[in-house]
């Protein structure tokens, strides 16, 4: 069942459309400024130097939904918890009986977003040339992709929503829209369009400042620099999402790969090293644990850092303060302050607040606890690698969350806490590396080829895979690290080809996403292997859900390809939640998820609706999350 809007509410939006859209320029001292005085109801739209101006009001409409993306992400999710300083709207939103007048529900200000690409689309003349090249193209693309974006959006917030793709400019054009579209509708209306523009690079303007960081007049001023292409939203990936929603499986991958493949983006090697890590793990923590990285691995918490692109593909940027345009609250309801004038800069521990409004919720925490650490012991020799499993859990929550002890006064003792780090540079995140390659395992698994999509975990897409392929004989099931099936890297070189030979050195550095958090994952010697995995989460499935019946193959017992696709799907499921945390990403994959589960008759018609109750049943939602209505919130 599909959750529709009500006439009333529909038109009271419709005045809105036409309120918001009234200028497409920005004020003065935005740093997405456009020294532009154009109106949006300028038509003519026929200077090459038009489109820098409209991208970038087009992009001020992202920054002004920021707040609310990840909110109604994150606080429905399985991976937050409320405090006893969580606000009303926040708690709602959590326990699922947010209404109307909920401050962070806002379908109005998606479809100021929408308007604006609508009038561009409508208006750009894409004939005009530099040289032999169409200089408005990159431009067009942008605006095909933030509006499917949007839509994209209020699809899995609202159900069914109104659609239009003409621009409204009048209270009699926002009156007669009356079409409505869920997120097929949305797929089959923007996609073939969209497809016309696949590989179309994102415009790219340099670098801009975002204004001075604020600090105390002890500190040094650190100046916010935003990369601008890091601010655009690329095509292929919302085609690939689209495809992805609506369970075009094959479809969804190709486009994730023509982006991956066209901008050469791969998995690169991370490492965590928390700045307490020693102290938090203390005697779980083995004397011949040693951490060592190729020259290109990175730090992974410098991702979510003031200035640092390592992993980032699409980023919303807020200013550094409120006079250089749109700042953002999320800092603060996760417990820090960004915009304080605090002497001792962003490492102080007095920026972090006790009165945070969102804390980890324990089903995230024991899921990162019970993530094994591989690792070779310091001054190993020999030729074959030792891997060891330490229980200390996956790195990347230790490196997301921080531990604060307030001073102790005469009146109340010292207290600890722990607050969520990744939006104390207020940049946020939309789209990462590891956010493409996650949901391209997921479409590749659901295509059938689960050992693809484990390798994007353990080894990473890369030409060492060869080494890994199955020889056809059924003995070659217990070869340590034999798990990609003959017909699976003909598939990675023909159908999604990683691994042809015109692609595979592109994808030679590939390394696979669990070893962020867990460290050695790759290879014959690591314990991480897919058979066992598969089979623990496997157990875990039918331990939750009793009535799973599994139909094992005679070969070595091992389990159906019908049994291994929902066991992996739950293991990238996990993965999402140890990566990409507190994104604003996790009620989304959750109820896409669902969608898919409920798509297959494996375990029954309602299968998907039953995970995600059982995923969310420590929140004890008001509603029944059973039935499909109440996943949407209320348009307003």
């Amino acid at each position: 069942m599909i959750h529709k809007i009500n006439k009333t509410g529909k038109e009271l939006i419709g005045l809105l459309f036409v309120i918001c859209s009234l200028l497409f320029s920005v004020a003065c001292s935005d740093f997405f400024e456009t020294d532009s005085d154009r109106q949006i109801f300028d038509p003519s739209l026929n200077e090459k130097t038009d489109s820098m101006f409209y991208t970038l009001g087009i992009l001020k409409g992202l920054q002004q939904v920021a707040d609310q993306y990840v909110l109604q992400g994150e606080m429905r999710g399985d991976l937050t918890a409320t405090n006893e300083y969580t606000e009303t709207d926040l708690r709602r939103l959590a326990d699922f009986t947010a209404d109307a007048t909920c401050k962070y529900d806002s379908a109005y200000k998606y479809y100021r977003i929408i308007n604006n690409c609508n009038y561009y689309l409508a208006h750009r003349d894409t004939t005009l040339l530099t040289g032999s090249r169409k200089v408005a193209l990159p431009e067009y693309a942008e605006a095909l992709a933030v509006r499917a974006w949007a839509y994209l959006q209020l699809c899995k917030n609202y159900g069914t929503v109104p659609f239009y793709t003409d621009p409204l400019v009048s209270i009699g054009d926002a009156n007669s829209v009356t079409e409505q579209k869920d997120l097929q509708g949305v797929c089959d209306a923007l996609v073939p369009e969209m497809i016309k523009f696949s590989g179309t690079p994102v415009p790219t303007y340099g670098n801009i400042s975002a204004g001075v960081l604020n600090s105390s007049e002890s500190d040094n001023p650190v100046e916010k620099t935003i990369a601008s292409r890091y601010a655009m939203i690329p095509i292929d990936v919302v085609i690939g999402d689209l495809f992805l929603e609506t369970n075009q499986y094959e479809q969804a991958a190709r486009y994730y790969f023509n982006f991956l493949r066209t901008n050469q983006w791969q998995v690169r090697q991370a490492y965590i090293l928390p700045m307490n890590y020693t102290e938090l793990l203390g005697d779980r923590l083995p004397t011949s644990l040693s951490i060592t990285v190729s020259s290109n691995g990175f730090s992974w918490p410098t991702i979510f850092s003031t200035t640092s692109t390592s992993d980032i593909v699409t980023y919303i940027p807020l200013a550094a303060n409120r006079l250089r345009g749109v700042v953002t609250d999320l800092p603060r309801i996760f417990g820090y302050d960004f915009y304080s004038t605090i002497s001792g800069g962003a490492s102080s521990d007095a920026r972090y607040l006790l009165e945070r409004q969102v804390d980890a919720s324990p089903s995230y925490i024991a899921l990162s606890d019970r993530q094994d650490y591989y690792y070779a012991p310091t001054g190993q020799t020999g030729a074959e690698t030792e891997v060891r499993v330490a229980e200390i859990g996956d790195m990347r929550r230790l490196a997301s969350m921080r531990q604060v002890t307030t001073a102790a006064t005469a009146a109340q003792a010292a207290q600890t806490y722990a607050v969520l780090t990744k939006f104390s540079s207020a940049n946020i995140p939309i789209y990462r590396t590891a956010t493409v390659y996650l949901r391209l395992a997921e479409a590749i698994n659901r295509m059938g080829y689960p050992d693809a999509a484990f390798a994007i975990l353990k080894d990473g897409i890369n030409e060492d895979l060869t080494t890994y392929v199955m020889q056809g004989d059924s003995t070659d099931l217990l070869v340590p690290g034999r798990y990609i099936k003959p017909a699976t890297y003909q598939m990675l070189r023909t159908t999604i080809p990683f691994l042809s030979d015109e692609n595979k050195e592109n994808f030679a550095m590939n390394w696979g996403i669990h070893s962020r958090g867990t460290y050695y994952t790759q290879g014959a010697f690591s314990p991480y292997q897919m058979d066992s995995i598969v089979a623990k989460k496997f157990d875990e499935l039918t331990t939750l859900f009793p009535t799973i019946n599994s139909q094992l193959s005679p070969l070595n017992s091992q389990l159906s390809l019908a049994d291994t696709i929902p066991a992996v799907e739950d293991i990238i499921c996990d993965e999402m939640a140890l990566e990409l945390a507190f994104e604003g990403n996790r009620f989304g994959d959750l109820t896409r998820i669902a969608r898919h589960k409920n798509a297959t008759s494996t375990y029954g018609a309602n299968f998907g609706s039953q995970w995600l109750a059982a995923k969310l049943a420590y929140k004890n939602p008001q509603v029944s999350l059973l039935d499909e209505k109440n996943w949407y919130l209320p348009m307003k």
